[in-house]
């Protein structure tokens, strides 16, 4: 039991590489019911923890509201197919998840550059209040079209710079 305590305190190893080891016959073993018994504890401790602490919970939501967020605009960016990977082949999950990647990427550094342009001028900078930039998030997706046509011209670049209609 020493060596697990030992190695999960040091972070040497994850609680669930170490329950690994025990396979379905062994769930009587002594040390995998305090490992689970610890864990009970340390949920305990943490919920006791996030019912006591306002700031806690808000922190939580937030993050919550974070992931959420990204997962709706993951969601509609990788539309084909319901947003599900429809293949058992390694290497065309592997691809799908790398598309993704590269979209969710792209949202983002548009997004960003786009945001910068207009707070970079005076007259918006100082119409937002410390809620509004606290609240800006490269995360938007209203103005994505991701259905139709597209022309692709590699030697035209977006309209980026300077003022954005």
């Amino acid at each position: 039991m020493m060596k697990y305590a030992t190695a999960l305190r040091l972070g040497t190893a994850e609680t669930e590489a170490i329950l690994k080891r025990f396979t379905r016959n062994n769930l009587k073993h002594p040390t995998y019911q305090a490992l689970g018994e610890l864990g009970k504890a340390v949920k305990t401790i943490f919920l006791c923890e996030y019912l006591h602490s306002e700031e806690l919970r808000r922190e939580i939501n937030a993050g919550l509201n974070v992931v959420e967020n990204w997962n709706s605009a993951n969601g509609f960016i990788f539309y084909g197919k319901g947003g599900e990977i429809a293949t058992n082949r390694m290497e065309d999950q592997e691809m799908a998840v790398l598309s993704l990647h590269l979209l969710q990427n792209c949202l983002v550094y548009i997004n960003t550059i786009m945001f910068q342009n207009v707070l970079s001028e005076k007259k918006w900078f100082d119409l937002m209040t410390p809620e509004d930039l606290r609240a800006v998030t490269p995360l938007i997706y209203t103005h994505v079209n991701p259905y139709g046509t597209f022309r692709l011209d590699m030697k035209e670049r977006l309209p980026l710079e300077g003022e954005l209609a």
